[in-house]
């Protein structure tokens, strides 16, 4: 089918998503035709799994029709195979393409690694699911603050020894203050629930502007000043060439002993060098990171075999209902393409974020 029908929108899935997904998305907006070849994708390991198994391959006859399939639709979710070159051709062989959406909140990254001329990006509109991964990757960073106020290292290593050691001192989230650097769907999130908590939050954001459940806020060229007044810093900024280590030396040598850091958002936007000099030295009471500057972490590296870190392999936010919050933002963004309305999380094609 090449005939474009009107008030409809042929949206190719180009990710993995689930059979409850797809019909959640054309439940919510009826006026969407799925366009799904389940053989052309890898298969999932668990729910939510959008790049699923890393060892599948198409063959050439398989690949032919993924092409043909993204290249006869008004729109697609998900950049195939996750690569910016891949990308850049559909938009070339496509010229009736008029959005894709990403299944990452980092999505603006792969359109800058297109390439893709100002004529492109006028004619593609792209957006990404910024948002849908808040909760998740706030129970995360509430799981680092925790184990850091309550000095979980501590715990496991008197456990493991059979070492009863009496009281001792206890931190808690309560009358703390913590300082989220970026204020985006996910720091909103956490500010929010750590305002709950009673929890002091300072916050900065490159817009500065006020955040429900944040007390104060800083510019991020005052970070260090405001790192040497916290119990614990949360970092929920993307990754792109302005937070490209932003979280820096100065920002780690302000800290106070002990304090507890937690990383949710990219790897970049922290010194890693300097994070581990902050650990060696008791500035970093405890570290919870989520994601690291090089995915994976090399093999050497000085953040593994540590009790003060707790690594995730960059999963905190799969669950179980990622892949229907992704639905339900592409069928609300699918309804207003063919409203004419604006696009909600919308690429921002000079900063691409």
């Amino acid at each position: 089918m090449t005939d474009r029908e009107p008030g409809r929108l042929r949206l190719a899935v180009a990710t993995a998503l689930d059979d409850g997904a797809r019909a959640l998305l054309t439940e919510r907006e009826p006026r969407v035709d799925l366009v799904v070849g389940p053989e052309l994708h890898a298969p999932v390991r668990f729910p939510g799994d959008q790049g699923g198994d890393p060892d599948f391959r198409r063959t050439p006859e398989q690949q032919a029709e993924f092409e043909r399939l993204l290249d006869g639709a008004d729109a697609v979710l998900g950049v195939p195979d996750d690569s910016p070159a891949a990308l850049a051709r559909l938009v070339r062989a496509n010229p009736g393409l008029r959005w894709v959406h990403t299944p990452a909140a980092g999505g603006g990254q792969s359109v800058r690694a297109a390439r893709l001329t100002p004529e492109e990006l006028e004619r593609v509109a792209v957006t990404t699911s910024a948002g849908v991964h808040a909760q998740a990757l706030t129970e995360f960073a509430l799981l680092g603050l925790l184990a850091g106020a309550k000095r979980l290292p501590r715990l496991q290593a008197d456990s493991a020894a059979h070492r009863w050691a009496g009281s001792w001192l206890m931190g808690q989230l309560a009358g703390s203050t913590v300082l989220v650097v970026g204020l985006g769907g996910i720091g909103t999130e956490v500010a929010r629930v750590l305002s709950a908590l009673g929890a002091r939050v300072v916050g900065s954001s490159r817009r500065g502007r006020p955040v429900e459940g944040v007390d104060e806020m800083v510019p991020a060229d005052r970070l260090a000043e405001a790192a040497g007044r916290v119990d614990a810093v949360v970092v929920t900024l993307p990754g792109t060439p302005a937070t490209k280590g932003l979280v820096g030396a100065d920002v780690f040598a302000a800290l106070r002993p002990g304090t507890t850091f937690v990383n949710v958002g990219r790897g970049t936007a922290v010194d890693e060098e300097a994070l581990v000099r902050a650990l060696d030295d008791g500035r970093v009471g405890f570290a919870a990171l989520d994601v690291v500057a090089r995915e994976p972490l090399d093999e050497g590296s000085p953040l593994w075999d540590r009790p003060d870190v707790l690594l995730s392999p960059h999963t905190a936010a799969q669950t179980t209902t990622l892949d229907h919050r992704i639905a339900e933002l592409a069928a609300d963004n699918a309804g207003r393409l063919l409203d004419g309305r604006e696009l909600r999380n919308r690429v921002d094609v000079v900063e691409f974020y």
